[in-house]
């Protein structure tokens, strides 16, 4: 058997799942509590699923929200909000910890843009607003 070229995405011809069987796997998994990007190692490292893209043609956010699932943030804000309270409790014990001083300026400085990111796609409402004190109560540390 030969692969098969799908608008410049290959799915290889060992395979043997179908589109079906993906989206069923992808949603089982979110209902147990894994993240998407954990979804989408499971399935290469577990299942040997190289693209979830390739074979169902269309990504695993899409075929969540086609099932349904609504996220009230993104999953890469909320890992840079998990990495801004780690380091503001750091902070709080080493207080003269400049270069933990400096990363912070830096990692706030680039949670703002993905919010104004997030803003300009409609994704977050326009009257958000990041805060120490959300971004504690949304990783619950």
């Amino acid at each position: 058997m030969k692969t098969i070229k799908i608008k410049n995405r290959f799915v290889p011809h060992w395979l043997n799942y179908t589109p079906e069987e993906v989206e069923k796997l992808i949603a089982n998994k979110y209902q147990k509590g894994t993240t998407k990007s954990q979804i989408g190692m499971i399935l290469r490292d577990q299942y040997g699923i190289p693209s979830v893209k390739d074979l169902t043609k269309r990504n695993i956010n899409r075929i969540l929200k086609e099932r349904g699932v609504k996220e009230e943030l993104p999953e890469d804000l909320i890992a840079l909000y998990k990495k801004a309270v780690k380091l503001h409790i750091h902070l709080e014990k080493a207080k003269k910890d400049k270069h933990s001083i400096r990363s912070r300026v830096v990692l706030e400085n680039r949670i703002k843009r993905l919010i104004n990111y997030y803003k300009d796609k409609k994704v977050l409402p326009q009257d958000y607003k990041y805060s120490l004190e959300v971004a504690r109560l949304v990783v619950k540390i």
